[in-house]
């Protein structure tokens, strides 16, 4: 089984590539998306997945990924990079400031083009609470999101990849290819 995460954040593709090993040979692209905007994750790595199946004819995997707080109306929400880029972890814990409601999730969708192009999103959530950051691991808001006392970025990468948002979506990503829709690699990835 062969396929291609496109995307420009190595760490993202090192996640996927380990949380794939023994199962399927998953090659990392960069390439320059456009930035599509909609309130639904899904929707948004859906439209990522059709651009890059267009651009490079290869079965590819695209995620999206948001980040939603509770206290702040679920904001950043898909915005989640942007923020980060803009105001960082910082900025969020500032807008928290006298809030109750720590609570927040992440949510991941991944679509997946297969050799044909046919495009399937799977998704994953993990539910957790805004803390002090914590922990040297990990990236974008890992430091600041606890589950079980623990942030992501205080959990080694296999520990993360089992409980997080993507670990789950890439979870249903690989049960689907092990029962009907597995990508057996027909086309060579240009990719």
């Amino acid at each position: 089984m062969k396929f291609t995460v496109v995307t420009s954040n190595e760490n993202k593709a090192r996640e996927v590539a380990a949380f794939f090993t023994g199962v399927a040979e998953v090659a990392h692209t960069f390439l320059e998306i456009p930035e599509f905007r909609d309130n639904d994750v899904g929707v948004i790595a859906e439209e990522k997945a059709r651009y890059a199946w267009d651009a490079l004819h290869c079965p590819l995997i695209v995620d999206d990924t948001g980040f939603f707080v509770t206290a702040l109306n679920g904001f950043p929400g898909p915005y989640a990079a942007y923020v980060l880029d803009t105001i960082g972890m910082e900025g969020i814990l500032r807008l928290l400031e006298g809030a109750d409601d720590r609570s927040a999730y992440f949510e991941t969708a991944i679509a997946y083009a297969d050799d044909s192009g046919i495009i399937r999103v799977f998704r994953g959530v993990v539910e957790g609470t805004i803390v002090s950051p914590r922990g040297e691991g990990g990236f974008g808001y890992d430091p600041i999101f606890s589950v079980d006392g623990r942030t992501f970025a205080e959990r080694t990468l296999a520990e993360k990849a089992s409980m997080s948002h993507r670990g789950r979506a890439l979870a249903a990503l690989r049960q689907f290819m092990a029962s009907d829709g597995s990508s057996d690699g027909a086309k060579e990835p240009n990719c």
